[in-house]
């Protein structure tokens, strides 16, 4: 008699099972029918509902004949549920196994050449665990026809959506059940399911010896980002012979070797996710060549895709945390950089870890290695770079605190905007590696400004010394330091006045007293210096009666109504980590930023306000609380509580998002129609001033008298009183709206000419300042209006 192949065989069971693939084909026929009713205008719902009550019968009876089959049909309808497109009937595929008897590996193989047909996200770890059950209840000996087959099960496994440790479990029972040799590598410890496994198995050969082997399967054992010392002492045990350490230095760098892989699919599976992460720790211990620079790689390759897959993640996070365990070398810029381009939060956590570990090694802390850390490019300390592009030169300069300009010069040293084209296409690749140290300048530039302005918050001090080493001589970190006071020995003081041999620390208007406060505003406004963030016209934020009395929440900047797509672009701008609303899901987000250094927590809630076209257009502000850290927990704290300075430095940001997210910012809200919102628009919009906009009052008052408009202007307690030819009009210090006497008139003016640019403004944060003063300008000579839409309201009576 014929014995059938494994392709007739699948065959075969399709015919026999032929009633099955019927039955579901009525089913979703009839919930077609039912699901095409409902979207119908003058749908029927007691016919939709009959429909629905005969797709249910339909599969009831699917159930009851896979219950009554036996052996062959019971097999042939296992084998037919197993194909592709019927993931919906997991259950019904795992009544028919485990009912189903009589299997010949025959039969085994051909349900497997059916599973082999679906992606792999689509198996359940039920049915398939059942497969394997199936077949290794055969003897699999080398010619076995279940040998190739179960091979591939492994490698497809890879990317399954089958739970990890379920997917471990499996990989391994098939691995061992193949393995004819115990001391050969298990196909599970190395999975050919991406370019980096199928890699290093090629470097050990088809027989590896017996101790790499063993080192292999040990790399396989480690689940975290970080080992523990049993792992640790084993590993090291395991790489004393010198071919185990030149392995485990191969695979590290065949990471680097295969790049491309990524991205067409993961450069990792998750199969190998485990052996990934043991071998970079493996390596660390052995301290491989180009270790600190392989880590780096991988952590700035897979941490940074976007689009990385979650196993990617995984190993980015051991490189990450391997990287802590090289801070013995002395060199912290690689995780200054990863902290300051990598945007995934859970790997941003890893990097605190990391920084945490190499400081312990040096003896530091975490603060102290970051600012020690950062990168100069190659800066000279002037903050210039040069190169020679043949006669030409390429000069980069580090101009201000914002500002990073890439120049030339001609042969004959005059500075030219642009090289001519020819010596432009000579040196393109030179060209393109110097705009990308150009970006790279930026981001540090960014990143310093952002990291001193953190200093607020925590209460140190440096040498005199060191100051002036990681502060005043690092060619990019001066140019944000030099903007800034600093205070020491009870003197204040900008960089080139200060007194050596003391101890320094940023100065903060918080504790100083008012005096102190006006002379430096003044000192700034007349020596047109403009620092790189605020810091003598700081806002300083006290604890009011009301939040005594509240205990550990603050409503200060509740109630108010924002605009939620520019909340959150805000939040995340100023570091806060938050959740975008949706229409569909919760209803209220909570967003929070670290302070101090990690020691502090804020918490600023708000909540949906208003939606359109199934967007959530419009937040409502609601309490702010505090959390101080305990070990890995938080703790809510009473406002009293919390030190005043990271308490201002929070209640600012808050500030912040609601003077310029708020819709009483808006000059043309009103008009739009919306009532629901109007009576808050017009009390806020001319309401009392909130700390950001009394700054802005102080900054004015300095700056008016030494403008062209100073006799037509007054400043009174919430408005700039501008007296025009025609009307006069108060523009609100807070909002920016403008009111025209007599009547109190709204006047819209959505933009005003642009300010004259030799006016001088100390500060410009959210441009509130330039908008007022712009308005100022325009209205001071009211009877130079030519914009009709803007006279149309001015002669309205």
């Amino acid at each position: 008699m014929h014995e059938l192949t494994v392709d007739e065989t699948v065959t075969s069971a399709f015919v026999a099972a032929s009633w099955v693939m019927e039955t579901i084909e009525r089913e979703r026929e009839l919930r077609g029918q039912f699901h095409s009713s409902l979207r119908q205008d003058d749908r029927d719902e007691r016919r939709a509902m009959k429909l629905r009550r005969e797709a249910e019968h339909v599969r009831r009876e699917l159930v009851r004949r896979l219950r009554r089959a036996e052996g062959a049909d019971r097999r042939a309808a296992a084998i037919c549920l197993a194909q592709p497109g019927l993931d919906d009937y997991f259950k019904e595929v795992k009544l028919a196994l485990s009912g189903s008897s009589g299997w010949t590996a025959t039969d085994v193989a051909a349900l497997l050449s059916v599973v082999h047909r679906r992606e792999p996200y689509d198996w359940d770890d039920t049915w398939v665990s059942q497969v394997v059950d199936l077949a290794l209840d055969f003897d699999i000996t080398e010619q076995h026809p279940l040998r190739e087959p179960l091979t591939r099960l492994i490698e497809g496994m890879a990317d399954s959506s089958l739970a990890p440790d379920d997917r471990r479990r499996l990989q391994r029972r098939i691995a061992l059940a193949l393995r004819d040799d115990p001391t050969a590598l298990p196909l599970s410890a190395l999975v050919r399911a991406d370019a980096w496994a199928s890699s290093v198995r090629e470097y050990l050969g088809d027989a590896p010896a017996p101790h790499l082997v063993e080192l292999v399967e040990h790399l396989c054992e480690l689940r975290t980002p970080r080992p523990g010392k049993k792992w640790r002492a084993r590993c090291l045990t395991l790489l004393e012979p010198a071919d185990a350490r030149e392995l485990v230095r191969f695979a590290l760098a065949a990471f680097v070797r295969e790049p491309s892989s990524g991205r067409h699919g993961p450069v990792v599976s998750a199969s190998n996710t485990e052996v990934a992460r043991g071998a970079i720790w493996a390596a660390t211990l052995a301290r491989a060549d180009g270790l600190v620079a392989d880590l780096t790689w991988l952590a700035v390759h897979l941490g940074g895709d976007r689009t990385a897959f979650p196993q990617e993640l995984a190993v980015a996070g051991a490189a990450i945390n391997a990287l802590g365990e090289c801070g013995e070398c002395g060199d912290p810029q690689p995780l200054w950089r990863l902290r300051t381009s990598l945007k995934n939060r859970a790997l941003r956590k890893q990097i605190d870890t990391a920084l945490a570990t190499a400081a312990e090694h040096v003896g530091t802390t975490p603060a102290q290695l970051l600012e020690r850390g950062v990168p100069t490019h190659g800066l000279a300390a002037d903050g210039t770079r040069s190169w020679r592009l043949g006669d030409h030169t390429a000069v980069l300069t580090v101009q201000d605190a914002v500002t990073v300009r890439l120049g030339f010069t001609a042969p004959d040293d005059t500075t030219i905007r642009a090289l001519p084209p020819a010596v432009s296409e000579t040196h393109a690749e030179e060209l393109k590696a110097i705009k990308s140290v150009q970006k790279e300048v930026r981001q540090t530039l960014a990143a310093e400004r952002a990291r001193l302005e953190e200093l607020f918050t925590v209460d140190r001090t440096w040498s005199y010394e060191d100051w002036v080493r990681h502060y005043l001589n690092h060619p990019i970190t001066a140019v944000v330091a030099r903007g800034l006071i600093w205070e020491a020995g009870g003197r204040t003081f900008l960089p080139g006045d200060a007194p050596p041999g003391v101890e320094v620390r940023p100065w903060h208007p918080a504790r100083a007293p008012l005096e102190e406060v006006a002379a430096w505003r003044e000192t700034m406004t007349g020596r047109r210096l403009r620092q790189p963030y605020k810091q003598a016209f700081r806002e300083v934020y006290l604890l009011t009666p009301a939040e005594e009395t509240t205990g550990v929440y603050s409503n200060r900047f509740a109630a108010h109504i924002v605009d939620h797509p520019r909340l959150y672009a805000l939040l995340k701008k100023r570091g806060w980590q938050t959740t975008w609303l949706r229409a569909s899901g919760d209803h209220d987000a909570v967003a929070k930023k670290e302070l101090a250094e990690g020691a502090w927590r804020a918490r600023f809630r708000y909540e949906t306000a208003a939606v359109a076209d199934h967007e959530v257009t419009l937040a409502a502000t609601d309490q702010i609380r505090f959390d101080r850290r305990a070990g890995r927990a938080w703790r809510e704290t009473p406002l009293a509580q919390v030190p005043p300075l990271v308490f201002s430095e929070a209640m600012r940001d808050v500030d912040l998002f609601v003077a310029v997210t708020s819709i009483a910012a808006d000059p043309d809200w009103i008009d739009r129609g919306e009532e629901r919102f109007g009576g808050y628009w017009r009390e806020v919009s001319v309401g009392a001033l909130p700390p950001s906009a009394e700054v802005r009052r102080d900054a004015l008052a300095r700056i008016l008298p030494r403008t062209a408009v100073a006799d037509r202007c007054t400043l009174t307690d919430r408005y700039l009183v501008v007296r025009g030819d025609l009307r006069t009009y108060r523009i609100h210090l807070g909002s920016g709206n403008i009111l025209m006497d007599p009547g109190d008139v709204y006047l819209c003016i959505v933009t005003a000419r642009k300010r004259d640019a030799r006016l001088f403004l100390p500060f410009e944060e959210d441009g509130r300042l330039a908008l007022i003063l712009s308005k100022a300008f325009l209205l001071a000579h009211d009877n130079k209006i030519t914009d009709e839409s803007i006279l149309q309201q001015i002669h309205r009576m």
